[in-house]
């Protein structure tokens, strides 16, 4: 006779007529071409529970019940950048012992994924305190002001550059929340310096360096932007931006600088251009400094006039969102801009 795993619910309740008309185990198991102690089975459960249907069953006790849950989700929560090692070895502790696979498993149904954190400038409480100053005196200044800044800035693009990848575990929506953001700061290494303008900068930037790319590029920079005599120019508080000969410089050639706070890259928009410039540099890899240079100018030009107009023209949302972050990290802007203007790399 065939073997199955399981009777239908049907051939239950052919084996209970039989049963209830008359006949024994041994006719109903030949009739139906049924093991004997399988329709003895059947009729046992009849009888015990009045119904032929199929019941729910008990299986494999849980191992993560809801103590072991909810010390796993402390763990997550004071300390994010475990791993699954981490959290079972913890969990071990507690005389809890569960597959790695089984904690990805608990988390993900409570809403928590490993993410790769974001990286974010480091900010001091004196940081905060002068972004969040200059986000105030300035959410009123018209639109037409800003248009007349020149942002300047410099970064360093890597020829060879490599990143460990970190993973956290967290909710959906608090990927800026500051035990989720890996705290960076500036000047980390890298091959090729490039100014915000169209120059590459090579060797060591002092002072008198700075000015002479200033002198080369300033005033075709104004001609390119269509900026008007009274422009504003914008620049970090680097040493070498603050000596006095540099000073002296702008004194010298009358050019009125825009006060600045320290740590304040997502308030330039030239620093959504240097997010894209090196996410092309990672894709492209150059492998030496003639093909990194050739990269730059290439992937410069490719970047359209109207991208950075539109960063200028929602600059008022920046400020906004410093504002509601009380000088703290500026969390959609980068979302904003890839999603509206992505370049073309």
């Amino acid at each position: 006779m065939p073997r199955q795993k399981e009777l239908s619910e049907d051939l239950r309740s052919r084996i209970v007529d039989l049963h209830k008309a008359g006949k024994g185990y041994k006719v109903i198991s030949k009739t139906l071409e049924i093991h004997q102690s399988t329709v003895r089975q059947t009729i046992y459960k009849w009888r015990h529970f009045g119904t032929v249907a199929t019941l729910p069953r008990s299986g494999r006790p849980v191992k993560m019940t809801p103590r072991a849950q909810r010390r796993l989700i402390s763990e997550v929560k004071k300390q994010t950048r475990m791993t699954a090692k981490d959290l079972k070895e913890s969990l071990e502790l507690a005389y809890i012992s569960v597959h790695e696979s089984t904690i990805r498993k608990t988390l993900n149904k409570q809403g928590i994924y490993s993410r790769t954190p974001r990286r974010k400038q480091l900010l001091t409480k004196k940081n905060i305190a002068a972004r969040l100053k200059f986000a105030k005196a300035h959410i009123d200044t018209p639109q037409r002001y800003w248009q007349n800044v020149l942002w300047t800035d410099e970064t360093k693009i890597e020829l060879f550059g490599k990143n460990t990848q970190h993973y956290i575990w967290r909710r959906k929506g608090t990927a800026y929340r500051h035990d989720n953001i890996i705290p960076t700061v500036k000047y980390g290494g890298g091959n090729l310096m490039i100014w915000a303008q169209p120059a590459i900068i090579e060797g060591k930037i002092n002072s008198q360096v700075y000015q002479r790319i200033l002198q080369d590029n300033l005033r075709l920079s104004v001609h390119q932007l269509k900026l008007s005599r009274k422009l504003v120019m914008q620049q970090d508080n680097d040493p070498k931006h603050q000596s006095k000969s540099t000073t002296d410089w702008f004194q010298k050639n009358k050019i009125c600088l825009l006060e600045w706070p320290s740590q304040n890259p997502d308030l330039k928009p030239t620093e959504m251009l240097w997010i894209d410039l090196k996410r092309a540099r990672h894709m492209r890899s150059p492998k030496n400094m003639a093909e990194l240079k050739q990269f730059y100018q290439e992937e410069r030009a490719k970047i359209p006039p109207q991208q950075c107009s539109v960063l200028i023209q929602s600059y008022r949302k920046r400020l906004v969102e410093v504002i509601a972050a009380k000088g703290g990290v500026n969390q959609l802007l980068i979302q904003r801009v890839h999603l509206l203007f992505p370049l073309p790399f």
